[in-house]
């Protein structure tokens, strides 16, 4: 197993650890999550049919509106959303819904924002420990997609 660190800018802290579910493509999460189970269910999207609820899920940026604040902040109500998203910048829907969830239910979603070259590092299925200030530690699995 290789390990590798990477200095992320957390936008919202926190600590997480989980396996990656990385997409190199945006996400939307209206109508391209199932925040009742955790799915992702775009069906042009390349982790479609993939369960997100409890792991840490990398994507660069979301598509679409601010109804991914809503869809995400019912994922945390319910349980059913990931442990920590990755992104490639400041993701204001993202943190909007990290915002309110921990003042709903003191339950804020860590988010974290590292550069581009570092995120294109990220694969389907390492092992991602985040911590309050930004570390991401990656330990490289050899294994599929589809175990995930």
């Amino acid at each position: 197993m290789d390990k590798l660190i990477i200095k992320g800018d957390p936008f919202i802290a926190g600590s997480a650890s989980g396996f990656a579910l990385v997409s190199a493509e945006p996400l939307s999460f209206w109508g391209g999550y199932d925040w009742k189970i955790g799915e992702i269910i775009d069906r042009r999207h390349p982790l479609s049919g993939s369960i997100a609820k409890g792991k840490i899920l990398a994507v660069p940026f979301t598509r679409g509106s601010s109804t991914t604040t809503a869809v995400l902040l019912e994922s945390i109500r319910a349980g059913t959303a990931p442990k920590a998203i990755i992104t490639t910048g400041t993701d204001f829907f993202f943190a909007l819904a990290s915002v309110v969830a921990d003042e709903l239910y003191a339950d804020p979603l860590p988010l974290i924002a590292v550069p581009e070259t570092d995120f294109a590092k990220l694969q389907t299925g390492d092992h991602i420990e985040i911590d309050n200030a930004g570390i991401i530690v990656l330990t490289r699995q050899n294994t599929s997609v589809n175990n995930y």
